[in-house]
Formats: C-alpha cells, structure tokens, sequence
C-alpha cells in the first residue's frame, strides 16, 4: 500500500466493490521488499506511516461527498470521489504483516481485520496482546476479523484455527503435483469450508 497513491486506489477499489455488489475484501500490507519500495520512491524505514495515511486518506473519500487530507506524507485539497463503495462505511479493510506491536497497532487504528501468514510466527499465541491493544484503545476486540493465509489444508491446523477466533482461511495448493495434486488440494480446502463459514 506505501507503493499506491491513495486517489487512485481509493477510486478503483470503490469501483470494484460497486461492480462486485459489495463483496470485496481490501487486503493490505506494509511491504518487506526494500528494493522494490526504492524504485516507488518510497522510504522503507518510512513506508509504515505512508501505509497508515494512504488509508485514512482513502477512508476520507470514501465516507465524504467531499473530502480533504492534510498528512505529512499525503495531502489533497477537497476533493471528489466517485463511486462509493457499496458496503458502508466502506470495504473491510484486512492488514497482512507478522504478529507485534507496530502490526496490531495498526490494526487496531484503521484496519477492519487482521491476516498473517501460517509458519511465520505463532499467530494465535499472539492473540492476547491484539485484544489488550484493542481494548485500550476503547475499541471492541471482537470488531476485528481474523484469517490467516497460506495454511496448508490440514482439518487440525483448521480446527486450531477455528477455535481460536480465525473466520478466513486462505489454503495453499500443491504447485509441483500438476493436475491431480491440485483437484486433491481443491478436496482438502472444500472440506474445510464448513469451520469457517
């Protein structure tokens, strides 16, 4: 999101929440690729803040028929921006990024849901220190949807998952068992659906 300008992400994520009748899902992250955030122009040490602004930028034109931003990093005179988004008061907006402090603090202020990836630290254990960030910030813990990416499609890590709080799973497929590995992975994943509808 440190890599997208904030007009025009706010205006083309609006238009496909339109055409999809409001279902779509606003993933973001911070980024972790130095070199590509370089050739955005775009301070890696920097690139968390720029995050936090493009979308309280885009939050702004969303829920304003006219709307205005004075950040450090963004700034626009009062503008127009249309269409809204069909879900109110917009899109959710899910964060991807690793368990700690900076993440949930981010989560937290701006962010609708939270989605690390499995094997990259322990997310369930982690989740205390999310629900106390919440709550200290004076906001319900239970506002904050959970899902997790790239989970293989194994019904006990599903279950684990599950009863911790997780609504999405995002499963993996096989990409070096050609067809068969795929259709086999499809079963696995439809197996699961039930634990997260």
């Amino acid at each position: 999101m440190a890599q997208r300008d904030p007009i025009i992400t706010a205006k083309e994520v609006a238009s496909v929440d339109y055409v999809s009748d409001g279902r779509f899902l606003f993933g973001i992250g911070v980024g972790w690729n130095v070199d590509e955030m370089e050739h955005h122009r775009v301070d890696p040490k920097r690139r968390r803040a720029l995050v936090r602004e493009n979308v309280l930028a885009m939050r702004a034109l969303w829920t304003q028929d006219e709307a205005s931003f004075d950040g450090e990093m963004v700034s626009f005179s009062p503008s127009w921006s249309w269409p809204k988004p069909v879900q109110r008061p917009h899109p959710p907006i899910v964060m991807g990024g690793s368990a700690g402090p900076t993440t949930f603090a981010h989560v937290v202020e701006y962010c609708d849901g939270w989605m690390p990836i499995h094997g990259r630290r322990e997310a369930i254990g982690r989740l205390p220190e999310l629900w106390a960030r919440a709550e200290a910030a004076g906001r319900d813990p239970a506002t904050i949807e959970l899902g997790v990416f790239g989970a293989l499609g194994d019904p006990a890590v599903a279950e684990n998952y599950a009863r911790a709080g997780f609504r999405r799973l995002v499963v993996g497929l096989p990409q070096d068992e050609g067809e068969e590995g795929v259709l086999r992975g499809l079963d696995r994943a439809a197996a699961l659906v039930g634990k997260f509808a």
